[in-house]
């Protein structure tokens, strides 16, 4: 078996849409199979909203440290704008897991 690349193991860490299944594929049978394999996956997506907190609030206090004691207002930005990004992806995570754990599913 071939080793994953650092970059796929990046876009692993950062994205989960790699562990899901498509529902709108197969007849009815395999759609609800994968509706249930998604639903089991689901507790994963807390991990993930974590990870993007926290990678939110560490950009964020590294765009504050550089505007405040380097004096760049300009260069605070590139940490301001992925650090203010992280809040929709988490608002996103969110209600892919809500609806998943909530609704009981299409079949």
């Amino acid at each position: 078996m071939q080793e994953p690349t650092f970059r796929n193991l990046l876009y692993r860490y950062f994205f989960f849409g790699w562990m899901f299944r498509d529902v709108t594929q197969g007849n009815v049978l395999e759609r609800s199979a994968a509706w249930r394999h998604n639903q089991s996956q689901a507790h994963w997506l807390l991990t993930y909203m974590r990870r993007w907190m926290w990678c939110g609030v560490l950009l964020y206090c590294l765009g504050g440290f550089v505007e405040m004691l380097v004096g760049a207002p300009a260069l605070s930005a590139v940490f301001y704008v992925p650090s203010a990004l992280s809040v929709p992806v988490n608002a996103v995570i969110g209600a892919v897991w809500l609806g998943l754990k909530a609704l009981p599913g299409p079949f």
